[in-house]
């Protein structure tokens, strides 16, 4: 079976789930999760919210809604949604990891800290929260939290090309080159795009 046809069934099974319990909050997400895999957003969109209608708790939901919303461009609107999703689950590591990615997005640096910090804390294998918590606080200048923070990604996966490539900058910040070279290599050798002007410095410092 072709797998646009497998998520077609699946489709089917949940609407069929729905007709015979219509508040199952559950069949209501599984519905949506089927038609955004189709691309089929404004039905996927009103799923979910049926979803948190029948089961106010479920913090997914409202994450999914938050991401339909950043397709759009709509930063605020994906922004009230992972604010929803941790106060229907306080301890929920993704929304507050995603607060902190559109607060950063808005330039509320702080904020985007206050949010990730929450995030790595709840969830400490919470990869992409680091890394976003290791560029806030290289627009702070404080950059051995930033290099901390990015080795902790490399704890989670010693092959996440973007803490390899944050680390380069945070070495030429601190003018340690042959540590920025090694992980400019490392993030290259991984298939990360290194932005040219952090290639042409780490070249100067090449021995």
């Amino acid at each position: 079976m072709a797998e646009k046809e497998k998520v077609e069934a699946f489709i089917a099974e949940q609407r069929a789930s729905i007709q015979s319990n219509a508040d199952c909050g559950m069949s209501h997400y599984n519905l949506a999760t089927g038609l955004l895999s189709l691309r089929r957003m404004e039905e996927a969109e009103q799923e979910f919210k049926e979803a948190i209608r029948c089961s106010p708790s479920l913090a997914e939901a409202f994450v999914q809604l938050g991401g339909i919303c950043l397709q759009r461009g709509d930063l605020d609107g994906c922004l009230a949604y992972n604010q929803g999703s941790v106060n229907a689950r306080p301890r929920f590591a993704e929304g507050y990891g995603n607060i902190g990615f559109v607060q950063l997005q808005k330039g509320n640096i702080d904020k985007a800290i206050e949010a990730l910090e929450k995030a790595v804390n709840f969830n400490n294998m919470f990869i992409q929260a680091y890394t976003t918590l290791a560029n806030a606080y290289m627009f702070k200048g404080l950059i051995d939290k930033s290099i901390e923070m990015n080795l902790k990604a490399l704890a989670v996966n010693p092959d996440f090309a973007i803490a390899h490539n944050n680390l380069a900058i945070n070495y030429l910040e601190k003018k340690e080159y042959e540590l920025a070279v090694t992980h400019c290599d490392k993030a290259k050798e991984l298939g990360y795009d290194v932005a040219p002007e952090i290639l042409a410095e780490i070249d100067q410092h090449r021995k």
